[in-house]
């Protein structure tokens, strides 16, 4: 026995805390079984954020479109680097945001989903490999996560899902680096189970601090898994109709 708390009675743990200091979604309340939320601090997230090497050293992220996100979308956006979106629950793909794309003055606009919607441009996964060739740092929010780089806590598997997109499309690699960012009561020992898709993040960042992962497991390597799918996922989600397409026709 571990002695660690399971992961069911964690997130709960996790939830009353973070309920404190959340931000209600205008679709979802206070439901963080459906989305990320954001939070007081969130702001100071960004600022550590940025001050990092691995952000400073790179040229193309990739950021979820998360609540919690939006400050560090516009600093991006300040900052002349190239973002990589999608859309909640990938049902319109991937977007590019190159600089230039945004208005000088109309990046707090454009960090917010409603807003980044007059700038991005739609991109398959074959025109983005043309557009940026690889992507230097990957960010997610996340309901929960454990000091080990495992999240938990929501359940749809988005990010675990964009990971194996674009591992399948050559756009990441070992190389390409994962970051969640969260506040500092989301983190939390707990026992949890890992699947092979469960995507391991390398550091975590809160408002207060940056945290180095264990790094106890390794990143997935087999792309999409296409029996694991939940049975409607190709349907609604045209990267994987795209990549479903290009198996078909060899």
């Amino acid at each position: 026995m571990s002695g660690k708390l399971d992961a069911k009675t964690a997130r709960m743990m996790i939830w009353e805390e973070l309920r404190k200091v959340a931000k209600p979604d205008s679709r979802f309340s206070f439901n963080f079984a459906e989305f990320i939320t954001d939070y007081e601090g969130s702001d100071k997230n960004a600022e550590l954020f940025v001050q990092q090497d691995f952000y400073k050293q790179a040229d193309v992220l990739f950021v979820t479109p998360d609540n919690n996100l939006e400050y560090l979308r516009e600093k991006i956006l300040l900052d002349k680097k190239t973002l990589v979106m999608t859309n909640y629950s990938i049902s319109r793909g991937f977007f590019i945001v190159k600089p230039g794309m945004v208005p000088e003055g109309k990046e707090e606009f454009a960090s917010t989903l409603d807003g980044v919607q007059r700038y991005w441009k739609h991109c398959t996964l074959d025109v983005l490999k043309q557009e940026v060739g690889h992507i230097d740092l990957l960010v997610t929010g996340a309901s929960a996560i454990t000091p080990g780089g495992i999240r938990f806590g929501k359940g749809h598997g988005y990010f675990d899902l964009e990971w194996a997109m674009l591992y399948t499309a050559g756009l990441v690699d070992d190389s390409s680096l994962l970051i969640a960012v969260g506040h500092d009561c989301q983190i939390m020992d707990v026992d949890v189970e890992v699947r092979e898709f469960d995507t391991a993040i390398d550091y975590i960042v809160t408002p207060t601090k940056v945290i180095a992962t264990r790094h106890e497991y390794p990143r997935p390597k087999r792309g999409v898994i296409w029996s694991m799918l939940e049975a409607d996922m190709i349907g609604r989600i045209p990267p994987l109709q795209e990549l479903w397409w290009k198996i078909a026709c060899k």
